[in-house]
C-alpha cells in the first residue's frame, strides 16, 4: 500500500485524534505550564526548581521596571516567594545557564542535551568565540581563563587594567566579551549571580559541585537530539502544532508534521484537534492525564495573575495569537512615540484567557506601584468579578514588590475600566 506523507496526514484532523474545544486547549497548555490554578499553598524553596522543570526553560533578561523577568515568571506560578531561592538554586547547581531559546536558565539534569544542542546548531556566540580562540585578535582571551582556573570563580568587574596582557584597547567591553566567549565554547559556566552578574568559574569545577561527570554522557546523534528537543517541546507547551514547536529550544527552521508523526509511530505523542484552530495537534503521553481532563471538562482555570513579556505562554507570538487571540508585541525596543501601550508591557492572564496588558513600574524605595496604562483586550467586558479578580492579582504582585500603594496615572484606564477598577483596586488595597 502506498505511503501517504505524513504533511498530508495533518492537512485535517484526524479521525482517530480527540477533539477540544478552545478553552479546553488553552487550560491544557496552561496547566502543563503551571498556570492553571493558584498555587495551592505557600511556596517553598523547592517549587522554583520544579517550576523550571516543568518549563523546561526559564528566560532571562535584566529589564528591571518591575521584578526581572525570570523572578516574575516564576511568581506568576508560585505566587509570593523568596527571589532568593533562583539564586540559590544557580548557585547550589540545581540550574545553570544556557544558549537555549535565548539566555536561560535550565535544570542542571538537561545540561548534556543542552550544551550539544549549542555547540550543534552553531549558536552565534560559539561562532564568534571559536573565531577568537582560533586567531591572535584578542591575546588577553587565554589569559583571562587562566586567570579564573588560578583564583577561582570572578566577575569581569573583578579584572582591572593590567591584569591581562591586551592587544590595542583594553576595557570592560573585552574583559566581558572574553568571558563570554569561554562561556559559548563551554570552557567556563556561570556559577552563581552577584546582584544579578555573572560570576564564572571552570565548568569543571561548576559540573563537580552538580555531581555532574561530562565523560559519562555521550553525545546523541544529531536526529536523536532533535527528536529528544521536539518530544520536550510538546510536553512543556501541553498542546502543540508543528509551527509552535521549533521556537522553544530554537531548532532552527521549522519542525515538519512527519516529525511529530514519527513520535507518534514511537508512542511519544498524541494526535488531537482543537475547533476553530486548523490541521492536528499534538500532546506528549506524559500529559495523558491532562489530556484526559480537558476532554472531560475538568481543568478548570481559576487563576488570575501577571505574566512576564518573556513568559513562554506568550514568548512565541503566533502561538500566542492561534491560541489566546492575543496580539503581543514587546514594545521597550520600539522608539517611545510608535508605542502602543508602553515600554514593558505585562499580559494579564484571568481565568484561562490573556485578557489585557498593562504597562506599570515598581518604586520601591517610596513602597508605591505605578500604573502607568492597563487596557483589556477587545470583547472583554470590565464586569465586577473581573475588576475584583485583577485588582485583587495587582494588589498582590504589587505587595510581592515591597509596594503597599497603588497609584493609576491619569488616563491610564480605558473607558468602562477606570470606575469599576479604580473601585476594586481600593477595595483590595483596604483589606
Amino acid at each position: 500500500m502506498r505511503r501517504v506523507a505524513a504533511s498530508a496526514m495533518v492537512d485535517r484532523p484526524r479521525m482517530d485524534a480527540p477533539v477540544l474545544d478552545h478553552a479546553a486547549a488553552r487550560a491544557l497548555h496552561l496547566a502543563a505550564q503551571g498556570l492553571l490554578r493558584p498555587w495551592p499553598r505557600r511556596a517553598r524553596k523547592g517549587d522554583v526548581l520544579a517550576a523550571i522543570e516543568r518549563m523546561q526553560l526559564l528566560q532571562i533578561d535584566t529589564i528591571q521596571v518591575v521584578a526581572r523577568s525570570p523572578y516574575l515568571v516564576l511568581y506568576s506560578r508560585l505566587g509570593p516567594y523568596d527571589p532568593a531561592w533562583l539564586d540559590g538554586c544557580l548557585a547550589e547547581a540545581g540550574i545553570f545557564e544556557t544558549w537555549a531559546h535565548e539566555a536561560c536558565f535550565a535544570p542542571m539534569s538537561s545540561w548534556p542535551l543542552l550544551r550539544q544542542h549549542t555547540l550543534d546548531r552553531r549558536h552565534h556566540w560559539a561562532i564568534q568565540a571559536a573565531h577568537r580562540a582560533q586567531g591572535k585578535a584578542d591575546p588577553g582571551m587565554a589569559a583571562v581563563l587562566q586567570r579564573i582556573r588560578e583564583h577561582g570563580e570572578m566577575r569581569s568587574a573583578d579584572f582591572r587594567d593590567g591584569d591581562c596582557p591586551r592587544g590595542g584597547w583594553w576595557g570592560w567591553k573585552d574583559e566581558k566579551r572574553w568571558l563570554e566567549a569561554w562561556f559559548a565554547l563551554g570552557e567556563l559556566m556561570v556559577a552563581r549571580r552577584d546582584r544579578f552578574q555573572r560570576v564564572y568559574d571552570l565548568s569543571e569545577r561548576v559540573l563537580a559541585r552538580a555531581g555532574m561527570d561530562p565523560a559519562a554522557h555521550a553525545p546523541l546523534a544529531p536526529a536523536e537530539l532533535r527528536r529528544e528537543l521536539v518530544a520536550r517541546t510538546v510536553l512543556a507547551l501541553g498542546i502543540a502544532k508543528p509551527e509552535w514547536v521549533a521556537d522553544y529550544y530554537r531548532l532552527g527552521g521549522r519542525v515538519s508534521a512527519g516529525e511529530l508523526e514519527d513520535l507518534v509511530e514511537r508512542g511519544l505523542l498524541r494526535r488531537v484537534s482543537v475547533q476553530g484552530v486548523p490541521g492536528t495537534a499534538y500532546v506528549h503521553v506524559g500529559n495523558e492525564s491532562l489530556l484526559q481532563a480537558a476532554m472531560g471538562g475538568r481543568l478548570r482555570a481559576s487563576l488570575t495573575t501577571v505574566l512576564s513579556p518573556f513568559d513562554p505562554v506568550v514568548w512565541d507570538r503566533r502561538r500566542a495569537r492561534e491560541l489566546f487571540g492575543f496580539d503581543y508585541r514587546l514594545e521597550c525596543y520600539v522608539p517611545a512615540e510608535k508605542r502602543r501601550f508602553g515600554y514593558f508591557v505585562l499580559p494579564l492572564l484571568h481565568r484561562g484567557r490573556l485578557c489585557g496588558r498593562m504597562d506599570a513600574k515598581a518604586h520601591r524605595a517610596d513602597g508605591v506601584f505605578e500604573i502607568r496604562r492597563l487596557a483589556l483586550e477587545e470583547g472583554v467586558d470590565a464586569d465586577a468579578p473581573l475588576c475584583e479578580a485583577v485588582a485583587g492579582a495587582l494588589h498582590r504582585f504589587a505587595r510581592w514588590h515591597g509596594c503597599e500603594c497603588i497609584s493609576v496615572a491619569r488616563g491610564a484606564l480605558g473607558p468602562g475600566l477606570a470606575r469599576p477598577l479604580r473601585q476594586a483596586i481600593r477595595e483590595s488595597t483596604s483589606r
